[in-house]
């Protein structure tokens, strides 16, 4: 489990840290604040992620990438602390990502699963959803 938690804080602070540069700013640190706080007052957050985004915007324009990861670790951080001391945060953070994630119109769906069994072969194998053009493997034939 705590792996599962450490991942949707990652995911999570990806998230937030893609949306400080993005026009759904302002929704989004609404959103983040309420979460972070727990059902407490969201001033403090607020203002801890507008400080954040910009410091963000300031390293962007001036070039410096190891600041946007170090932004995405201290909100990382954060998001783990809220998970682990209130496990049922864990369904409300990944309605909240599924919220904020953009959609293309019409966009669909899908899944795919696989399944090999039996005797071993040793040739290639291609997943996906679809392929365009020819698809050509050399090498030696069954011996």
């Amino acid at each position: 489990m705590e792996a599962e938690l450490a991942a949707l804080a990652v995911s999570g602070a990806t998230t937030l840290v893609g949306h400080m540069v993005s026009d759904a700013w302002a929704q989004t640190r609404e959103r983040m604040a309420r979460f972070l706080a727990r059902g407490g007052e969201t001033d403090g957050v607020d203002e801890e992620l507008d400080a954040s985004r910009e410091e963000l915007i300031a390293a962007r324009d001036g070039e410096d990438p190891d600041v946007a990861a170090d932004i995405e670790d201290e909100w990382r951080l954060r998001m783990r602390r809220a998970l682990r001391a209130d496990p049922a945060a864990a369904q409300e953070l990944r309605v909240l990502l599924d919220e904020l994630a953009p959609r293309s119109e019409g966009a669909s769906t899908v899944t795919i699963n696989n399944s090999v069994s039996g005797d071993t072969r040793n040739s290639q194998v291609v997943q996906g959803q679809s392929f365009s053009g020819g698809l050509t493997f050399h090498g030696r034939g069954r011996e």
